[in-house]
């Protein structure tokens, strides 16, 4: 993995320059610098980083690319977007957005209550609002308010039972209205085709969203039999988030494209849109061989432009405007999660922690002679001989022959050959080789959580890219495991021998050593969970002003201990009367000693879960530091 997949999933965000992994914006600060400087402000724990200009960037070369396409093609409809808040709701983020838009046109999603109302007060009016998901009678009636606000805002039906309820709330809203406004009303149809991987199912007909043609049709009658076909003003699909493949768009905008026409032909007159849903896949691969989008985005916008026009062509229909709801291709990039390592787990397997007795028995003296004198002609035979020592060395240990420093002897140089025999043959590449690697890899322990802030790898294998905030002059040498502070053995990057990370043997008694967390923005915030009550980090937005230089804005601290408690409706007032009650009436504590575990513990409940250190830096490397 060459500078840890940089070319293949930075999209140039970010650089490598000198011994740090950089910016690649304005003055190119470090990660590690704005790291170092928020550290030095008192926080502590996991940083979550934002870059407004890489949400700028996404909006900018998205609206771009589609600019580009219509001029090609001669397209005559428009092109719209909108971001589907549930990919991050966070203010700092959702602020950032609307600012940085404002010159697109670009609105927002929503898929509940809560979500429109954020629609309803961030998106400019004349901006886009679109409504998907399941909808009662309240939240269609937020739908109306919103139109009658001004918004230009379009209400998905997902269902027969959501039209008869619009058709209620508009009799509710227009009855004695002169001038009667309402919503534009979209359907959503239930493709045939479907996407690919592990969000397909967001497509085809067993999806959970979605009219039939049957449904469809329905639809049709009953919104000329109301009088709203005037309304009806868009066609929406979706075959799923993350489309690595191309093909099932270009299926699904085929199927819907004519399913448009029908409805166009048939009468809808006013229906002028057709919404392609999200699915603009991120590449978040660090490896060639595991790359997870076969297009770019030049040609998923001519793919859509073409067959959209292609298909208004044949059936002499206008072409519609097309509306995206990427969400991920957003807002991924825009964010980086930092985080500390605390401690490496395997460090005690180096020549240090050898205990040499003055007679060792005879096979552990072979090992000494192995790892002493392997190099590369000898290293596969004397890599087989210390694998073969070590299963006869266990055996003699279970039957009490050998006592617990042979048996430590003997894991620390078995080790070490396997590691020296691994580069000795680095060459090679062979599956004996790769194999070993997870005997000797390393077990980083880094202050986070994967369940808060990486629920996807948790809970559906999605990888990100990670890598050293620094060390980057020097090449990596440890197969690395990442294990994160939950109490819970699923928190772990695992190492993969097919597509390893290797990261820095370092000495962290003298050295921070801190990892990023890539393409964090979307998803991974809203979904993360509170297992072991871990909160959400500390986060910063990272701006530049007009002579390129970073400033640190917006800084939200990650929750104390108290507050999350009481995110989880505990009586904080009762939970702390408690701990002050049992400290004072406790007779194992002098009252000078009350006094300072009082001051102690109401220390403690100010500050977050996350841990603060395990390996202090050592006084001189402070003041080195300093």
């Amino acid at each position: 993995m060459k500078n840890f997949g940089l070319n293949i999933w930075s999209d140039e965000n970010f650089i490598i320059d000198g011994d740090t992994v950089n910016i690649n914006y304005a003055s190119k600060p470090s990660l590690l610098s704005i790291t170092q400087e928020i550290r030095e402000k008192g926080y502590k724990g996991p940083l979550l980083l934002r870059f407004p200009h890489l949400i700028e960037k996404q909006i900018s070369t998205l609206f771009k690319t589609f600019a580009k396409a219509k001029k090609e093609f001669g397209y005559k409809g428009n092109f719209h977007a909108v971001f589907p808040l549930k990919v991050n709701q966070y203010p700092n983020f959702v602020n950032a957005l609307m600012d940085i838009s404002k010159g697109y046109d670009y609105g927002l999603e929503a898929g509940s209550k809560a979500e429109l109302i954020i629609a309803m007060t961030k998106t400019p009016l004349g901006a886009p609002i679109t409504v998907n998901g399941f909808k009662d009678k309240e939240m269609i009636a937020l739908c109306f308010i919103a139109a009658k606000m001004g918004h230009n805002i379009t209400v998905t039906i997902e269902g027969i039972g959501e039209l008869k309820t619009i058709i209620q709330v508009n009799e509710e809203f227009n009855h004695q209205s002169a001038t009667p406004i309402a919503p534009k009303i979209g359907v959503r149809i239930r493709l045939h085709s479907s996407g690919i991987g592990i969000w397909a199912k967001s497509g085809g007909y067993s999806s959970k969203f979605g009219l039939t043609s049957t449904e469809l049709l329905e639809a049709y009658e009953i919104l000329k039999e109301h009088t709203l076909l005037g309304n009806l003003w868009m066609v929406h699909f979706h075959i799923g988030s993350q489309m690595g493949d191309i093909a099932p768009l270009k299926k699904a905008l085929r199927e819907a494209g004519n399913i448009y026409a029908d409805l166009k032909r048939r009468g809808a007159t006013a229906l002028s849109a057709i919404n392609i849903g999200g699915g603009l896949a991120v590449e978040y691969s660090q490896h060639t061989a595991s790359q997870e989008r076969n297009y770019s985005l030049n040609e998923f916008a001519n793919d859509v432009v073409y067959l959209m026009q292609e298909i208004a062509k044949s059936k002499k229909v206008d072409e519609p405007d097309i509306f995206t709801e990427s969400g991920r291709y957003i807002a991924a990039a825009h964010s980086v999660l930092v985080a500390p390592v605390l401690e490496l787990f395997s460090q005690e397997y180096n020549e240090k922690c050898l205990r040499p007795k003055e007679k060792n028995p005879p096979l552990i003296q072979e090992l000494f002679d192995l790892f002493n004198t392997i190099k590369r002609t000898n290293a596969r035979e004397y890599l087989h001989d210390a694998l073969d020592h070590m299963e006869s060395l266990l055996t003699l240990f279970d039957l009490g022959y050998i006592d617990l420093e042979d048996r430590s002897n003997t894991e620390i140089l078995v080790n070490l050959i396997i590691k020296k025999a691994i580069f000795l043959l680095r060459s090679e590449g062979t599956d004996e080789l790769k194999k070993l690697q997870d005997r000797i890899q390393e077990r980083y322990l880094v202050n986070f959580s994967a369940f808060q802030s990486l629920p996807d790898f948790w809970g559906l294998g999605q990888h990100f890219p990670v890598m050293p905030l620094s060390n980057l002059s020097t090449k990596p040498t440890n197969p690395a495991s990442i294990w994160d502070i939950t109490c819970d053995s699923d928190g772990e990057i695992g190492f993969d021998r097919n597509f390893p990370l290797y990261l820095h043997d370092i000495d962290l008694s003298k050295e921070e050593y801190f990892l990023g967390f890539f393409l964090t923005g979307a998803y991974q915030e809203v979904l993360g969970m509170k297992h072991n009550l871990f909160t959400h980090p500390t986060e910063a937005v990272i701006t530049f002003d007009e002579e390129g230089e970073y400033r640190i804005e917006h800084l939200i601290e990650a929750q104390n201990l108290m507050d999350v408690l009481e995110d989880l409706d505990y009586d904080t007032g009762i939970i702390d009367k408690a701990l002050k009650y049992r400290i004072e009436e406790s007779t194992l504590i002098t009252p000078d000693e009350k006094r300072e575990l009082l001051g102690k513990i109401y220390l403690y409940l100010s500050e977050n879960s996350y841990l603060k250190t395990i390996q202090a830096i050592s006084e001189s490397t402070q003041g080195e530091k300093a």
